[in-house]
């Protein structure tokens, strides 16, 4: 079987930082990104920018080259993953009010304080201490399909939740030492903002998050259990470069799965994991009202 050749990259970004017009940044860097040809999803608001996008190497060469030569980004750091095509279908740049939603009374400010950063080393040897107490700064659907060992699940499917989550589960643990983690840093940059205005003391993150840590040519990703969730069409990547395991759990039966599939249904496409056989045994829906509910368009 022939190996394709990986004539594109995948670039993973974020930085925070005060950007004055955001609607016209976001404007003139469509137009920027439209003439390179390059594809994915950016979001810019007063707060900063978050990306991820594929193209060409030479594309996203500039694109890297075209950000550090901008004077709010000439040291933001890019995630690179080779890979055989474009990972997303289209464009989308867009001006939103966070770069990610929290919708909290008092806003924080990354930029000027947030937990303290660990190489994927340091992380690794905090991950063992018994002393600590490691947090997933994800949803837990991404949590299903891998996470650090030892690590809480929380219990949010959107990052809205999370203030409420910590504050009912984490209120009598101010004083302990805790770490957290993301995919790429961006939610933990907050997460761990929130945490130090809630009073708590000893708070860090993994800089660079998951993907990060996966590549560190040291810690070679162990101790992480599964796979990573990304947000595009690969959905998910291995992190743990010594021992392979799979977490998830299939949907239907149970039985051990890494594979998150839409529900057939259009007006569910509910994102959810499935073994192959039920896959098949369920013709790709998540449930039998699903099932039912499609079928009533053909009997119409």
């Amino acid at each position: 079987m022939t190996t394709p050749q990986n004539d594109y990259r995948i670039l993973l970004y974020y930085k925070y930082v005060e950007i004055k017009d955001p609607i016209a940044f976001a404007d003139e860097h469509r137009a920027f990104c439209q003439e390179l040809g390059v594809k994915g999803r950016i979001l810019i608001a007063s707060e900063g920018i978050n990306g991820t996008l594929s193209g060409t190497v030479e594309q996203t060469k500039r694109y890297m080259e075209y950000m550090h030569a901008h004077p709010l980004f000439h040291d933001m750091p890019f995630k690179v993953d080779e890979y055989h095509k474009h990972a997303f279908k289209k464009l989308f740049v867009r001006p939103k009010k966070e770069l990610v939603t929290w919708r909290l009374k008092k806003d924080v400010k990354p930029y000027q304080k947030t937990g303290k950063r660990l190489t994927p080393k340091e992380f690794y040897n905090m991950l063992q201490r018994d002393d600590v107490i490691v947090i997933d700064g994800r949803n837990n659907y991404e949590y299903d399909l891998g996470h650090f060992r030892g690590a809480i699940r929380p219990d949010v499917n959107t990052t809205r939740e999370f203030p409420e989550w910590i504050r009912n589960n984490l209120k009598d643990y101010k004083d302990k030492t805790i770490l957290t983690y993301c995919t790429g840093g961006i939610r933990c940059e907050k997460l761990t903002a929130f945490m130090l205005e809630e009073g708590f003391k000893d708070v860090y993150q993994l800089d660079g998050g998951i993907v990060t840590y996966g590549k560190d040519p040291e810690v070679k990703g162990q101790l992480w259990d599964g796979k990573c969730y990304v947000f595009d069409e690969r959905i998910s990547v291995p992190i743990n470069q010594v021992e392979e395991t799979v977490v998830g759990k299939c949907y239907h039966c149970g039985n051990p799965t890494d594979r998150y599939i839409n529900c057939e249904y259009d007006m569910c496409h509910k994102q959810h994991l499935c073994c192959d056989a039920c896959e098949e045994i369920h013709q790709g829906y998540c449930s039998k009202e699903c099932v039912e509910q499609d079928m009533v368009k053909y009997e119409a």
